[in-house]
């Protein structure tokens, strides 16, 4: 259920919205569902020229919630169509950080 969702979601944003406020690149990074399928915590990666894009395409992101939704809803064949929500995922910006402290260093040796 999470792979369909985290693909729906990943489409419709790349595919489906047409919001000048969403700019750079949005991955769904992972989503993870509840037991009883009513909600679904979809994480999202933003990159983008600068923090202020990445919070703008952010907030245009869950504003375009009710949208996202409702293709979602077509997409899914089970009985419940979760609530979606967004968070964003900085596991992927550190992991960019941790790698180019990395590279800085070894370029000192």
């Amino acid at each position: 259920m999470a792979r369909v969702i985290r693909d729906s979601v990943s489409d419709t944003i790349q595919n489906h919205l047409s919001d000048p406020h969403i700019e750079g690149l949005v991955s769904v990074t992972h989503v993870e569902v509840t037991p009883d399928l009513h909600t679904a915590q979809v994480f999202l990666s933003v990159f983008a020229s600068d923090e202020t894009v990445q919070n703008r395409t952010f907030e245009a992101i869950q504003h375009a919630s009710r949208p996202i939704q409702l293709h979602l809803g077509d997409v899914l064949t089970s009985r419940y169509c979760p609530h979606l929500l967004f968070v964003r995922d900085t596991q992927f910006k550190k992991t960019l950080e941790t790698l180019h402290l990395i590279d800085e260093v070894s370029k000192e040796f």
